[in-house]
This record gives structure tokens, C-alpha cells and sequence, in this order.
């Protein structure tokens, strides 16, 4: 089964999917973990330590959403092809990568023209994924908290390029709409949403546990439906 993480900037998308794939593992269940491109993603930093000036001559917006694009896209296929473990687990999906653009281009950083270039390319991407077996996650895990606790998380784990206190903007408008589009506009599976205002699954145990059960009994749910249909 295929589940990805997603959920917004600094809210624990890898922590949660490296806890499900340990806690999978305890259980004799082999997973892998497909982390996000961050640390090897030559256009992030840019990104962030530019000016808005700069960001618009180098048309670093654009680039970086289509750097991302293409990262999801290699990953999707590469889950598809996995043939060893019994779970996947993606930190953020493909179907993200959209949202994210589209706020980019409501801010002006991406042109009416580029946006329509990258959702071309976008559905293109997906046209051909519809034509190979389990193209779509089984479920998605959507972190959600409020923007209080975005900032935090995003102050606490430190990268430099992600504190500069002039992004708090950019930032507020990614998460202003996030539920909304899951809740209205991603229909590529189920989601369970974890409230990460009352979950700490790095100091926290029993949060840690509790997330590990609400994900297997979804899973558990999403394989009962579907052998039912089957039957």
C-alpha cells in the first residue's frame, strides 16, 4: 500500500514517516520511506534568501516547481516499481506540488503563463501515471495545526534559509488555504487528519503510538472497503 504524507511546511512530514515506517518494521512489515528533495534541492535556498526583485529575474519560483515536479514524478514511479516492501510512505505528494504553485502564482511569483505551462506539464505527468497500476496513494496523512504552531516548528528545527522572519508572510498564505484543499479539492484517496497542535510524535510516546494505530486502523479500513468491492 502507498501512503503519503503531506501536510504544510515545518509540521513533521518526515518525522511521521520515519515513525511509521520503524513502527511497520516492528511489526515484520517491510516499508520505505521516499523523503522530499531538501537538502540536495540546489533551487530551495535560493528561494527563500533571495529578493523578491531577484526571485522575479531568475524566475526561481517557476524553476523551483518544476525541480519538485519532476523530484514527485521520479518518486511515484519508483513506488510503483518497488517491489519488496509491502508500504511505501512519500513525504508529499504530487498532488501538492499543485497547490503550491497555484499560491505562488496568486502572490505574483509565478506568471499566468507559467502557471498554465506547469499545469500543461502537470496533467501530462498524471495522463501518463493513470496508465500504470496503483498510480494514487492508498491514503494520505494530512498534518494539520494552526499557524502558531507552523512558526514554531519551523523556528525549532532551525534551517537557515527557512527563519528569515520576512517570510512569515509567504508562509501564512501557503497554510491559509491548505484545509481547504484538501478538504474540497484532493480526491486522489482517503486522508486521515492528525491535529499536530496536540501531537508531538518526536517527544512524545504515546502521541507517537497513538498516531501509529489511527494510520493501521485507516489502512486496516481502506483494505476492508477495497476486498469487499472485490468480493
Amino acid at each position: 500500500m502507498s501512503i503519503v504524507i503531506g501536510g504544510m511546511i515545518g509540521l513533521g512530514k518526515t518525522s511521521v514517516a520515519d515513525l511509521l515506517k520503524g513502527h511497520f518494521q516492528h511489526k515484520g512489515i517491510e516499508s520505505k520511506v521516499f523523503y522530499e528533495s531538501v537538502d540536495d534541492n540546489p533551487i530551495l535556498p535560493l528561494y527563500y534568501e533571495l529578493t523578491p526583485e531577484e526571485l522575479d529575474a531568475k524566475r526561481i519560483p517557476f524553476l523551483l516547481q518544476l525541480f519538485f515536479l519532476n523530484k514527485r514524478f521520479k518518486t511515484v514511479k519508483d513506488c510503483i516499481n518497488w517491489e519488496n516492501p509491502i508500504y511505501t510512505i512519500q513525504d508529499r505528494s504530487i498532488y501538492e506540488d499543485w497547490y503550491f504553485a497555484y499560491v505562488n502564482k496568486n502572490l505574483g511569483r509565478i506568471s499566468e503563463l507559467e502557471f498554465k505551462i506547469y499545469e500543461d506539464l502537470v496533467d501530462n505527468m498524471l495522463e501518463e501515471l493513470n496508465e500504470l497500476p496503483k498510480k494514487a496513494p492508498d491514503l494520505m496523512v494530512y498534518l494539520k495545526g494552526s499557524f502558531e504552531t507552523v512558526i514554531d516548528r519551523i523556528m525549532s528545527r532551525g534551517r537557515s534559509f527557512e527563519i528569515n522572519p520576512e517570510l512569515k508572510e509567504y508562509y501564512f498564505e501557503v497554510w491559509k488555504g491548505y484545509d481547504e484543499w484538501v478538504t474540497n479539492h484532493y480526491n486522489a484517496s482517503e486522508v486521515l487528519i492528525i491535529d499536530m497542535d496536540h501531537t508531538d510524535v518526536v517527544q512524545n510516546p504515546q502521541d507517537a503510538k497513538r498516531v501509529c494505530l489511527e494510520v493501521e486502523e485507516k489502512l486496516n479500513d481502506i483494505l476492508f472497503i477495497s476486498k469487499a468491492h472485490i468480493g
